[in-house]
């Protein structure tokens, strides 16, 4: 069904969002170029469903950026002790009972396929819900906001402050402002570094100056990128610097949950006057409550733009409008296209959730998650690599026994000390050895948990002049039940074993 799209009242050409302290100072005129400077967005605080929501989610992923770092989680001998760890120096990724290694870097790209996959998804279902709730710049500007309404106060307060010239109260109002961003920002960046490193051991060497170089460059960064990203760029970020606002416009159709104005009811918009009929008019006063709380500082009833993030703040301000005037909710609302245009025309409004591209994104999603669980599952629990000799390639014995060297790396990848058995297949009679010990002796190595030990080993097979030149075969090692194998070759010098 094509989308009616109805200019009733054309776009202001000043917008709303100019502040009083921008247009004091001369700079809400267009001046051409090709920058224009930042015009500073004061939203108002919301009270509503979607606003509670919001803060909901504000505070869960807070506290799980913070206090995961901290949660301690019991490994045998000198294993680290923390839950969550990517310790590059150890070569390990640490979440809980799962440990990975570099070489099950297709677990990781799982991991992301599977993320984006979601992602994709839920923006065909709902819209941006990840950038109106849970985008890491959605989540600490929301923080950020906050502060500066405790030191502030709310929309027309900061305008003001903004506004009228230097004093001590302005002074000490945005000095506590600031240095209350830096020290969230600076928390931020702390926070990060304990991903990489032991937590209780690194927030003790980092104040004395003995922490890893690493640790001091990224709190830096993160504090810089979190104070200028949340405090001062704020909508900047999500319009011109994040690429996803413009992906999104190919996973989005007109089925697809947004946040929308709806014009059919809203329409002929205007003031209204108490005890003042509502026939022959829509129920959109022009108030322009849905603008001046929006983070983004735009207008919902333009239609669907760029910038809108689907926060659902402005949702929040017309239901409470509307509740004032007894009128019933919902002239902005979570709503799709499809709905919006099918109700202007006077058709019944359809829902379809289910369409091609969620069910190639469902079918998608469930085919990488469960190749991604069985390669997590069925994962080895130990690992062999074989080097072989190059100088001299092979040795022949005194009594016509041909000896070729290698040395074996196993990984044992569980959490607990292991003795590995090694054989050797596909040489008959071969015999194994290793430095130092005499032959036919059992050949074995222990190796400590989440380790890789080095141990050479020589194998000797029989003389036989009809043997070629070179034979495959490979190493079995052992421990209990669990048996790992690596391919190699035996050269008997039979012949040229090019």
């Amino acid at each position: 069904m094509p989308t009616l799209i109805d200019n009733t009242r054309p776009k202001s050409e000043t917008r709303a969002t100019v502040s009083a302290a921008a247009r004091a100072k001369g700079k809400g005129d267009a001046k051409g170029g090709l920058y224009k400077p930042r015009e500073p967005i004061y939203p108002k605080l919301v009270h509503g469903r979607w606003r509670t929501i919001k803060w909901a989610l504000l505070i869960v992923t807070l506290a799980v950026y913070y206090i995961t770092p901290w949660i301690r989680w019991a490994r045998p001998g000198d294993l680290p002790q923390q839950a969550v760890l990517v310790d590059f120096a150890g070569r390990r990724f640490y979440f809980f009972d799962i440990q990975l290694w570099p070489q099950e870097v297709y677990i990781f790209t799982g991991l992301l396929v599977i993320s984006a996959l979601a992602l994709f998804l839920v923006t065909a279902l709902f819209g941006r819900l990840w950038c109106g709730y849970a985008c890491p710049q959605t989540v600490w500007t929301d923080l950020y906001i906050v502060v500066e309404r405790l030191f502030e106060g709310d929309r027309n307060a900061r305008m003001r402050l903004d506004a009228q010239p230097l004093s001590f109260d302005k002074v000490w109002r945005k000095t506590g402002k600031h240095l209350t961003w830096l020290g969230i920002a600076f928390g931020t960046g702390g926070a990060w570094i304990f991903y990489f490193h032991d937590a209780p051991t690194l927030i003790r060497t980092f104040w004395i100056g003995q922490g890893a170089m690493t640790a001091y460059v990224s709190c830096a960064l993160l504090t810089a990128t979190t104070y200028v990203f949340a405090g001062w760029m704020r909508e900047q970020v999500c319009t011109y610097m994040c690429p996803w606002p413009r992906i999104q416009g190919a996973m989005l159709d007109e089925h697809s949950l947004q946040v929308a104005y709806l014009s059919d009811r809203g329409e002929p918009r205007g003031a209204h006057k108490k005890g003042q009929s509502w026939e022959g008019r829509g129920d959109c006063i022009d108030c322009h409550q849905c603008v001046v709380v929006c983070p983004m500082g735009i207008d919902i009833r333009d239609g669907s733009q760029l910038e809108c993030i689907n926060c659902g703040l402005c949702v929040d301000a017309c239901d409470d409008i509307l509740g004032r005037l007894g009128r019933p909710t919902g002239l902005i609302a979570y709503d799709t296209d499809s709905a919006v245009a099918a109700r202007a025309c006077g058709q019944k409004a359809t829902y379809k959730l289910i369409r091609p591209r969620t069910i190639y994104y469902a079918l998608a999603l469930t085919l990488v998650s469960g190749l991604t669980l069985w390669a997590l599952i069925d994962r080895p629990k130990a690992d062999v690599h074989v080097i072989r000799d190059r100088n001299p390639i092979y040795v022949r014995m005194h009594d016509g026994a041909v000896r070729d060297g290698y040395t074996l790396k196993i990984a044992n990848r569980t959490f607990e000390d292991r003795r590995f058995e090694i054989a050797f297949a596909g040489l008959e009679g071969a015999r194994l050895s290793q430095p130092g010990r005499p032959l036919g002796s059992s050949v074995g190595v222990d190796v400590p948990a989440d380790e890789v030990v080095a141990v050479r080993v020589f194998v000797t097979g029989p003389p036989d002049a009809e043997r070629p030149s070179s034979l495959p075969g490979r190493f079995v090692v052992r421990s209990g039940d669990i048996q790992t194998e690596a391919k190699t070759v035996f050269l008997s010098g039979a012949a040229n074993p090019q």
